[in-house]
């Protein structure tokens, strides 16, 4: 694209939606705005940036949950050459604190539900507190800005094993994600894309941004809930992001939405049985895995051909990520003896990277005979039991495949004798009453005797993040 913003987010929102009379945000039956208005709604999003004082060039942190009105100030700010921050509405005043020092900003943005919250945050970092009561009024858009080494959004990591770290997403970068994105998920114009991710998360508003910079309009989500998500149903998503626990969830209440062109999810593998069932519920939507990170994603993507293969039997595939896409370059760096190593990447969307223009993921896995990328874990998950490096993600799998268990959880404690001994934390399925001594013997029949977790606890769910990811540290 052409002009003074080429090669920019902006660029692309503009050309798809700058005089375009279809649907781009639709919150509700009565909340649809076309593409004209809500270009027009950013621009007045700009403008009350502009008025509150908010700099010129740097990140606007807000408690906002996903709307309409939060997806306007995002482009607002994109417009106006500033970079929206949104953080976790769910996390407490002191991480938020710490994010907003990390920020350096003066400002905070927020909706009246979580005034209470930003009004701390605010008093214990001393910034400005700006609430949006309403959507921006519209009003016409005057002199764009950006260039692609711009900041047009900023994402904190997950914070999975440590303090959420702010991503600097660029525009150029971003241009790079949403051709790749929207070609692997098969998204363009004519669709409706929703995410039941966080706004604060990279699959929140770093998806809605993709959405439209490929021409599809997007349907907000407040909060998952079985609820929200049947009335979402009468907005006609046509792609949907979930994490299994949700889908889960809406196979058991018959709420998945066979309708969906393609159903989406991340964050964990899902199960033979959710699989199996997802197909019978929805037969005619294609099951997509994307595997990535806030810094670069997506990095690989198990494909529908490859679910179907999957249900056909060959259910070892979804303990794979997929194969890496198109213009991703992915190794295995200093692999062991088992071909484990580190993943490294390099790619064009990649908003991160090392001095020599590899991505150093943290991510532990290794390559089959045919691409497919295989998880052992983080790099600091990694269990060393007596000099014997033991990778959770294996015990978890067998886990898993045991009839009673729903899910599992592998973590390493201290052991004065060992160094570290292997603890696992199991989700069973009700009614269950298996045994701990039960669950060793079904590791022990598959697995080396150093993997058989010494320690095994039962719980009736896993602690997660808000985008759904375990909470590993809480676990130890």
């Amino acid at each position: 694209m052409g002009g003074a913003l080429a090669d920019t987010l902006n660029a692309y929102l503009l050309a798809h939606w700058a005089g375009n009379a279809d649907p781009a945000v639709v919150g509700g039956p009565d909340e649809v705005w076309a593409g004209t208005e809500l270009i027009r709604r950013a621009a007045g999003a700009a403008a009350w940036l502009d008025e509150l004082g908010a700099p010129e060039g740097g990140p606007v942190p807000a408690l906002l949950d996903e709307s309409p009105a939060a997806i306007a100030i995002a482009l607002g700010a994109s417009l106006s050459g500033r970079s929206l921050a949104p953080l976790g509405t769910k996390l407490p005043a002191d991480e938020l604190a710490l994010a907003m020092a990390g920020l350096g900003a003066g400002l905070l943005v927020g909706e009246p539900a979580r005034a209470e919250l930003a009004g701390e945050v605010a008093r214990r970092t001393g910034a400005q507190l700006a609430l949006v009561e309403r959507a921006p009024e519209p009003v016409d858009l005057t002199a764009p800005r950006g260039s692609p080494d711009d900041v047009a959004a900023v994402i904190h990591t997950s914070g999975t094993t440590g303090t959420p770290r702010p991503v600097l997403m660029r525009h150029a970068p971003l241009v790079a994600r949403t051709r790749i994105y929207s070609s692997a998920i098969e998204l363009g114009p004519g669709d409706r894309y929703c995410s039941a991710s966080p706004y604060h998360h990279v699959a929140g508003m770093g998806m809605a941004l993709v959405a439209l910079a490929a021409g599809a309009a997007v349907i907000p989500c407040p909060g998952f809930t079985p609820a929200e998500w049947r009335r979402l149903r009468s907005l006609d998503p046509t792609h949907a992001l979930l994490v299994p626990t949700m889908i889960d969830r809406l196979l058991a209440e018959g709420d998945l939405d066979a309708s969906l062109h393609v159903l989406q999810y991340g964050a964990a593998p899902i199960h033979p049985d959710t699989l199996a069932e997802a197909i019978r519920a929805a037969p005619s939507t294609r099951l997509i895995q994307i595997f990535g990170q806030t810094e670069v994603s997506p990095i690989t993507v198990l494909s529908h051909d490859d679910h179907v293969r999957a249900a056909s039997g060959d259910t070892s595939l979804l303990r794979s990520v997929g194969r890496p896409l198109p213009e991703v370059e992915l190794q295995i760096e200093d692999p062991d003896a088992e071909g484990i190593g580190e993943l490294v990447v390099r790619a064009p969307h990649a908003f991160d990277a090392d001095a020599d223009g590899w991505r150093r993921t943290g991510d532990l896995g290794c390559l089959d005979p045919e691409g497919y990328v295989f998880l052992h874990g983080r790099r600091n998950d990694r269990i060393v039991r007596g000099g014997e490096n033991i990778y959770p993600v294996e015990i978890e799998a067998v886990l898993v495949s045991h009839p009673e268990v729903v899910e599992a959880c592998v973590v390493g404690v201290p052991d004065r004798r060992w160094g570290e001994v292997v603890k696992a934390v199991v989700v069973t399925r009700p009614g269950a009453e298996v045994t701990a001594a039960a669950l060793q013997a079904h590791v022990r029949d598959r697995l080396a005797h150093f993997k058989v977790p010494a320690l095994i606890e039962f719980t009736r769910e896993l602690p997660r993040t808000p985008s759904g990811k375990v909470l590993r540290r809480a676990l130890v």
